[in-house]
């Protein structure tokens, strides 16, 4: 194995392009050691040079390893699609919010107003599948600002990040 290629500990010092996309625009263009998302087949994890694959993703956090130090960035989405190419992965989706985005009061109200609208699923018109979505789509939210304060806590800065969102 070339040496060159290789960080001191031993791992490839290869990276993989990735595009998160949402409605709003462009949330993370740069470079990854690896991508963790949410498919509809559970967790999947991307490295450099991984086999093309096209899947659904769910409501949830995409993980992103931005450094050699392992260093995360988190990514909410709200389900959509994900391609991956050999060099590089591409996802989109309605809604792509990096956690310092996400505003918790609004998560925790939408997740508020869902378990209620399901608790009075008697009435009329009611759509379950809905409310279900609404209340996936806050817990999601909630879970991947949650991960990202305990991330904080633990001394990854935001601003080692920031050059990689536009």
């Amino acid at each position: 194995m070339n040496n060159n290629n290789q960080h001191r500990s031993g791992k490839k010092a290869k990276t993989i392009h990735v595009d998160i996309v949402g409605a709003e625009g462009m949330t993370f263009t740069g470079s990854a050691y690896m991508i963790v998302a949410p498919t509809v087949m559970g967790e999947v994890g991307i490295l450099p040079g991984h086999s093309p694959l096209l899947t659904r993703l769910e409501p949830g956090e995409v993980r992103l390893t931005i450094s050699e130090e392992e260093e995360k960035l988190l990514i909410y989405i709200s389900g959509g699609m994900m391609e991956v190419q050999p060099s590089a992965v591409t996802i989109l989706s309605d809604t792509a919010l990096r956690a310092d985005a996400i505003d918790e009061a609004s998560a925790l109200a939408a997740k508020r107003r869902a378990q209620e609208a399901m608790l009075t699923q008697g009435k009329s018109g009611f759509d379950y599948a809905k409310a279900q979505n609404e209340l996936a789509q806050a817990v999601a939210q909630l879970r991947t600002l949650e991960d990202s304060k305990k991330r904080s806590r633990r001394g990854f800065s935001r601003e080692r990040v920031d050059h990689h969102s536009q």
